[in-house]
Formats: structure tokens, sequence, C-alpha cells
């Protein structure tokens, strides 16, 4: 097992098998987000997108909860009134190095979540491609609870997950899910035992990381392309990357393990 240097204490990151784990790390604010863990997710992500041996990452909590979003102690101690210039650049860029980069980068994220995701700890876990949470999680917007509009992609991924109307009902009434309420939407994968979460998590990105990465690759583009394209320009795109993907090492390798009635080998090209 390999450390990743987050540069911080509450963020903990490594490699193991080409997967990453990162671990939010502040178990006594119940991972609530903080400048040094944002600033850590960040450098942590760039590095995981960069580095070719690692073919999968997890997104966790430690402690027994996920997320339960910006530090609201914090928020009440400003009085009211618009933000600094610098503030809203300052985010603009850790949303696009996080959410942003979480929905775009190549490379699976799963989100495992051991207990609650709250406020932008679940826009976060929403910008990974899957979820799994522990049954006894409870996920929630929160934004409303404390005046706010909601950030790190809350609105434009739950749009994507359960329609415009749900959305609206989940950040205007900062709605409480059960895990299994949130597995009926389809905002999580798969409900299982809070003790079964993270090896569940890490399970799937290793067959993730050992699978056809070039392919999977041109699958997350597939369906992010789906969601906004016509059929016709979809397809076109489609072609070109099941053309591409057909020129690959890994096809020949699959194609030769079918007719040998024998399991893949991998490489990721």
């Amino acid at each position: 097992m390999t450390p990743i240097e987050t540069g911080t204490e509450h963020l903990t990151a490594t490699v193991d098998d080409g997967v990453a784990v990162l671990t939010l790390n502040r178990p006594e604010r119940r991972n609530a987000l903080s400048a040094e863990m944002l600033a850590g997710l960040a450098l942590a992500l760039a590095r995981v997108d960069a580095d070719d041996d690692i073919g999968a990452v997890v997104l966790t909590g430690a402690g027994g909860a996920f997320c339960a979003g910006g530090d609201v102690k914090g928020f009440a101690e400003r009085r009211p009134g618009p933000a600094p210039s610098n503030q809203e650049a300052d985010q603009r860029r850790s949303q696009a190095a996080i959410s942003g980069r979480l929905a775009r980068m190549s490379t699976p994220s799963i989100a495992a979540l051991p207990g609650a995701a709250a406020g932008a700890g679940l826009s976060i876990a929403l910008a990974c491609d899957l979820r799994y949470a522990a049954d006894t999680a409870v996920l929630t917007t929160a934004f409303a609870k404390v005046g706010l509009a909601g950030d790190y992609g809350s609105a434009w991924f739950l749009v994507q997950l359960v329609g415009p109307a749900k959305a609206r009902e989940l950040l205007w009434l900062s709605t409480k899910l059960t895990a299994q309420e949130a597995l009926a939407l389809g905002l999580v994968n798969a409900v299982v035992a809070p003790e079964d979460v993270l090896a569940r998590a890490v399970d799937v990105a290793r067959q993730l990381a050992g699978g056809p990465r070039v392919a999977l690759a041109y699958m997350k583009e597939n369906v992010e392309l789906a969601m906004h394209a016509p059929l016709d320009s979809y397809m076109d795109v489609e072609v070109t990357h099941h053309l591409r993907s057909f020129a690959t090492e890994d096809h020949v390798e699959a194609s030769r393990a079918f007719v040998e009635k024998r399991a893949a080998v991998f490489q990721g090209r």
C-alpha cells in the first residue's frame, strides 16, 4: 500500500493494486469540509487523474460518516453580506478541481458512504460515477436548512439522476433520505451493511481497475454525451469511440480469451 501526499491530515490517501482510496478525515466533525481538506482533495484527485497505474478511485469518510458538508459552525461566525471576490474565484477553482474532475476524468470514481452525506458532501458523492451506501446512511441536500443555494454541482447532478421535479423537492425541502429511499431513487447503486460498504466499493473498483480501461473511459464519455446530445450526434461519437476501442490491445486479448474459454488479462491499452 502506497501513500499519496495530500498536504493535510484532513484527508488520507493510499494506492493498492491499482485502486486509490481517499478518506475524508475529520471524524470529530463528521468529516465536515475544511479549506485544508478541499485543497488536499483537489491535489489528490489531480494526482490520481495523471497516474496511469491507478485504474479507479474510492472516496469515503472516517469514523462512520461520509461528509456533513460545509463547516456550519464557521458559517455562523460571519456577518451577512457578499463574499469577497477572491472567495468566488477560489470556490470556482475548487469546484472544478473536485466535482468537475470526478465527473470528467476517465478514471472511474466510487463513493463509499458509511454514514451521513449532506450538503456539499452529498454533492461530491453525486459527482462520483457510482455510490455504495451503508444501510444506516442518510442523504440530504441540507442547503435550504442553512439558507444556501447549493454548491459543488448539487442541482446539476441531482437533475441528471432524478429529474428536475424531484431535484427541486430534495433541494427546497432538504428531505432526509434513508439509504433504501436513495436506492429507490437511483442516487446509490447498492445498500450494504456498514461494515461492508468500503470493501464493496473497493471490490468494484478493483474490477474496474483490472478491466479494459480505454473502453471503460469511452463508455463514461458516451453516458455523459447521451444525457444532452441528440441521438444522431451521439451515435456519430459512439462510432468513433467504438472503433478506437476496437483497435486496442485489450480488445484483441478479450477476443482471444473468449475463443480460448479463459478470463481476459487486460493491460489498459
